[in-house]
C-alpha cells in the first residue's frame, strides 16, 4: 500500500529539485527526472518535448523560482498529479503549475507539465 504522505513529500522534493539551478543546468539530471514521452504546455503558450527541455534549460540563466501551495492528487499506483504556484523573480510573474508523474522502472518521472500565468500569487 502506498503511503500518500510519503508520496506527496517525495513528489514535492522532485518538483523542487527541478526548480534548482544545479538540476536545470544538468541535461543528465533532467533526463533522469523527465519521462521520454514528456510534454509541456508552457505559460508562454509554447509546447515543448523532452528534447527541447534537455537542450534549452541548461542554457538558461537562473530565473529565481519559488514554489508554494504544493498539493498532490493520487491517481493510481503508478500516477499522480501535482499542483502548485510559482513566482519567477526574473520576470516578476506568477503562474499556476500542474504536473503528471508516472512511476516506471522503479522511479517517478514527470510525463506532463503545464504552466498558466496568474495575475496574483
Amino acid at each position: 500500500m502506498i503511503n500518500l504522505d510519503e508520496l506527496k513529500a517525495h513528489l514535492y522534493t522532485l518538483e523542487a529539485t527541478l526548480l534548482t539551478t544545479e538540476v536545470r543546468k544538468s541535461a543528465e539530471r533532467l533526463n533522469e527526472l523527465i519521462a521520454d514521452d514528456f510534454v509541456e504546455y508552457s505559460s508562454t503558450g509554447e509546447i515543448y518535448d523532452k528534447v527541447n527541455i534537455l537542450n534549452r534549460l541548461p542554457e538558461e540563466e537562473d530565473p529565481g523560482i519559488t514554489m508554494r501551495d504544493f498539493e498532490m492528487k493520487y491517481l493510481s499506483p503508478t500516477s499522480a498529479l501535482t499542483t502548485f504556484k510559482i513566482f519567477i523573480e526574473q520576470k516578476q510573474k506568477h503562474s499556476l503549475r500542474s504536473s503528471v508523474w508516472k512511476f516506471s522502472d522503479g522511479r517517478w518521472q514527470m510525463t506532463f507539465h503545464q504552466g498558466t500565468v496568474s495575475e496574483k500569487g
